[in-house]
């Protein structure tokens, strides 16, 4: 199914994010937190790239089979770095002939310590590749953003700019990176929606399962964690069950709040593990938090 017509149609919407193992026994774990997963009926999985582009064989052949054999509609992460314009054309007609009908189009982050450079015939930003995309294939499309602005970026105002110019080369929806503030994140949608970008914004949480973990996330990515959360987390930093315990927690109170304020639902990054996930969207689906309180439309 195209994310655009899910999102169109189906409530609850959740979207589970994995990523390309490295070997065999992480190939094993990710397909057991798929089938545990699974009875959730996620709108869409979607599979990304490691640094660099270092795994974009592995995550094709991975979106492949789980579509195919699994049965899940598969997003495709497909980012710029390390790659010309052939070579992505190839990888697209390739995952057009496996019936992958949705990709994430990015930029992509360079390996760690290097300043991001244009691959040689490649693109520069993730617009040029969403226009080449809509120009060529049918593929519905997906692009990132930032909350709290892209780590990159000179201002709000700057990244405001880059991100209207992914809609209107053609993005069908956004995903956001990681936050925990959400009324930082309700402000970023509005403030998109006032500049003209008007495609769904799907809000992406990680629930917290290991402390020094969720810190090296956040470093790379921008992301801020409120004070309280800070506090709660350093109290229990010791005690793994006690942190994911915190992390569900929090996490099931974000999801909900964001349910109520409109969102069109929840994408979750997993880091390739099914319970904190599992827990929070059973909750979710248990207490019908996505089905809104009242309704102004016969108003």
């Amino acid at each position: 199914m195209r994310i655009s017509t899910a999102l169109a149609t189906q409530r609850p919407f959740f979207s589970f994010e994995f990523f390309p193992p490295k070997d065999d026994a992480g190939s094993r774990q990710l397909f057991e937190t798929i089938a545990a997963l699974a009875p959730l009926r996620p709108a869409f999985v979607s599979i990304t790239y490691g640094a660099g582009g270092s795994t974009r064989t592995r995550t094709v052949a991975l979106a492949k089979q789980i579509q195919q054999e699994i049965g899940l509609t598969v997003v495709a992460h497909v980012t710029c770095v390390g790659a010309d314009r052939s070579a992505l054309r190839d990888l697209f007609d390739d995952l057009a002939r496996s019936g992958i009908e949705n990709v994430l189009a990015l930029r992509g982050d360079p390996p760690p310590g290097a300043p991001f450079v244009p691959a040689p015939g490649g693109f520069a930003h993730a617009d040029e590749l969403i226009a080449m995309l809509r120009r060529n294939y049918s593929f519905c499309i997906g692009a990132a953003c930032y909350p709290e602005k892209h780590p990159e970026a000179a201002s709000v105002e700057d990244d405001l700019r880059h991100l209207k110019a992914k809609a209107a080369a053609g993005a069908d929806f956004l995903v956001s990176q990681l936050f925990f503030d959400n009324e930082q994140f309700l402000r970023f949608a509005r403030q998109a929606q006032a500049s003209g970008v008007d495609v769904p914004i799907l809000p992406g949480l990680m629930p917290i399962t290991n402390f020094g973990q969720i810190q090296r996330f956040v470093a790379m990515c921008g992301a801020t964690i409120p004070p309280k959360l800070r506090v709660e987390m350093e109290a229990r930093k010791d005690d793994t069950k006690s942190v994911e315990d915190l992390g569900v927690a929090f996490a099931s109170m974000q999801a909900l709040e964001l349910l109520h304020a409109g969102v069109p639902g929840i994408h979750f990054y997993t880091l390739n593990r099914s319970p904190a996930t599992r827990a929070i969207v059973s909750a979710l689906l248990a207490a019908s938090a996505w089905r809104p309180a009242f309704s102004t439309t016969s108003r």
